[in-house]
């Protein structure tokens, strides 16, 4: 009597036919593209928020970011000294910079008290700099996230630094100050908020703009801004320089008349300054 062949005897015994394949079989490949792409987002996040992290106390600073006004104090030179330039950290971002006098503006995009500096002496800087004798700096600080708890002015100040590499700096903190939300909501630390001023901003490149808010470029400029702002002791925001020199009671007896008229006085001084002729050592035989 025959042996009897069971079915996978029978189909191994013909040429040419495929074994059929089980449903494990079947879902193998799969299961390992789902398990290989989640290891792959898995590692992307990590190093994500190791970057992102690694970030915050960088001090990475937006193109074009100037030094403390170097202020005249004799006849004009060709080319300035190096030694001239302060080492460290550019935090002053410097809006169509020429000679001789610098203002310098100290300001918190959370902050009311800036806001209402920013509405008020606004036409008289941008005025000031027709003149050709006036670079303005802003420097951006952020004391008003220890105020109101938060980080929604260091968000806020290092997404203007994003700005500030796509020459889009005043047309972002224009827009910030046009629409800023109450201090006490914290809506700047939202990057969808940041993301909507950046639009309203125009001209801003999204496809840049977005990582380098989402990474915190600029962060650790910030916080360093910060930093040196508390360190040299010249109060609360809106503090103004012309020529490294404070104005004071800002927010009381200053008008934008009284800066405009102190800002021009300053100018006459240093280009007389600028004109008096450099003392001629004689040599005596």
């Amino acid at each position: 009597m025959t042996e009897s062949k069971g079915p996978e005897a029978g189909d191994a015994a013909v040429p040419g036919k495929k074994k059929r394949k089980s449903p494990l079989d079947r879902v193998r490949p799969y299961a390992m593209s789902v398990v290989v792409m989640a290891v792959v987002f898995g590692i992307s996040a990590v190093i994500g928020a190791h970057v992102r992290a690694g970030k915050d106390d960088k001090v990475k600073e937006p193109s074009g970011a100037a030094g403390p006004a170097v202020v005249p104090t004799g006849p004009a030179a060709p080319t300035p000294s190096t030694t001239d330039t302060p080492s460290g950290p550019k935090f002053d971002v410097p809006v169509r910079p020429s000679i001789p006098v610098t203002v310098t503006v100290f300001e918190d995009l959370r902050s009311p008290e800036s806001k209402a500096f920013h509405d008020q002496y606004g036409p008289v800087l941008t005025s000031l700099l027709t003149t050709g004798q006036v670079q303005i700096h802003y420097r951006l600080v952020t004391g008003s996230d220890a105020k109101y708890g938060g980080d929604g002015s260091a968000k806020a100040a290092a997404a203007a630094g994003c700005a500030q590499d796509q020459s889009r700096f005043t047309a972002f903190v224009d827009e910030v100050f046009k629409h800023q939300p109450d201090p006490k909501t914290d809506a700047l630390a939202s990057e969808k908020e940041l993301r909507s001023l950046a639009k309203g901003a125009h001209k801003i490149k999204m496809p840049t703009f977005l990582p380098c808010i989402e990474q915190g470029d600029h962060l650790g400029w910030v916080k360093k801004s910060q930093t040196d702002f508390a360190a040299a002791g010249l109060g609360d925001v809106p503090v103004v320089e012309i020529n490294n020199v404070p104005v004071k009671d800002v927010q009381g007896s200053l008008t934008p008349q009284k800066l405009r008229s102190m800002v021009m006085a300053e100018a006459k001084r240093v280009i007389k300054v600028q004109a008096t002729p450099s003392p001629t050592n004689t040599m005596l035989g």
